[in-house]
């Protein structure tokens, strides 16, 4: 999707949100985002999988207040289940593994890291590989592409930058499922953080797609239930963005609060997936109807 349509649907849901308790018309939003109302109903419908009204309830605090109140802890059900339970089944599958304590305090020396930036249904994206896996996926949001690699090199000072668009390409393009039921990709993920960090990163996987998680749900399942605030920090810390989700990860509240790449990307984000899932659902039904 180019730039551009990501732009337009940017627009479309910060007025979505806006004006959430007006229900605004069809017309209305399309006229935000500079479309007629077909144009924009195809748009959105091809980008979010539902139409503009569906992708509204998704975004709904009485919606998140669902998924949050009407059953127990999503991360208790997918530990006691497992990591291949059927709820990975429209997710990305994720093996994480952590760099060497040498690695870290090195900041990565040694290792070669190439990178390519490309687009996104949600926008540009940076992704960085290294040879035991991808060590960084970040929206480009307002930030150039130069800022976006100096941040990089920053987080990794002592690897090796190689601009490899050709090695990045396809990873990218495996990413982000249009379709529900699209066979996940099995991909590697290689991290830099401290132990805490990564015990955080882990439980954010058992997280699936289209369900949420609080900050004190995530304290609990590793076991350190008084821990709220770090486990913010450590999500805050993530690098590896959409990868390990934690754009799934809201306020006790229901609040989806703050997102390293922008609240709207983290909004978009949610009610894409819920999205998927609902069809998914919907599909799952009619193939199981006499």
């Amino acid at each position: 999707m180019p730039q551009s349509d990501y732009a337009r649907i940017a627009r479309a849901i910060e007025y979505l949100e806006t004006h959430a308790r007006e229900q605004p018309h069809l017309e209305e939003v399309a006229a935000h985002t500079g479309l007629s109302p077909s144009h924009f109903q195809r748009l959105f419908t091809r980008w979010a999988g539902v139409s503009p009204k569906r992708f509204l309830q998704f975004q709904t605090l009485a919606y998140v207040r669902q998924l949050l109140g009407e059953r127990r802890s999503v991360l208790e059900a997918t530990c006691e289940a497992g990591l291949s339970s059927g709820g990975r089944l429209h997710e990305l599958f994720v093996s994480l593994e952590a760099v060497t304590p040498g690695e870290f305090k090195s900041g990565g020396a040694g290792l070669t890291l190439r990178f390519g930036v490309h687009p996104s249904p949600f926008g540009d994206v940076l992704l960085a590989l290294s040879d035991r896996g991808v060590v960084a996926l970040s929206f480009l949001s307002d930030s150039s592409r130069e800022s976006a690699v100096a941040a990089l090199q920053a987080d990794w000072p002592g690897a090796k930058l190689l601009e490899s668009p050709a090695d990045t390409a396809p990873v990218v393009a495996r990413l982000f499922p249009m379709e529900p039921g699209t066979t996940p990709p099995t991909l590697s993920v290689l991290v830099k953080g401290t132990n805490f960090q990564v015990k955080v990163w882990e439980a954010l996987l058992r997280i699936p797609s289209g369900e949420v998680a609080t900050y004190a749900e995530v304290a609990q399942a590793i076991g350190q239930p008084r821990a709220v605030r770090a486990v913010g920090s450590a999500v805050g810390a993530n690098a590896v963005a959409f990868l390990i989700p934690c754009h799934r990860v809201l306020r006790k509240s229901g609040a989806f609060g703050d997102y390293r790449w922008g609240a709207e990307r983290k909004r978009a984000l949610l009610a894409w997936e819920a999205g998927l899932a609902w069809e998914a659902g919907r599909a799952a039904s009619r193939a199981s109807a006499p």
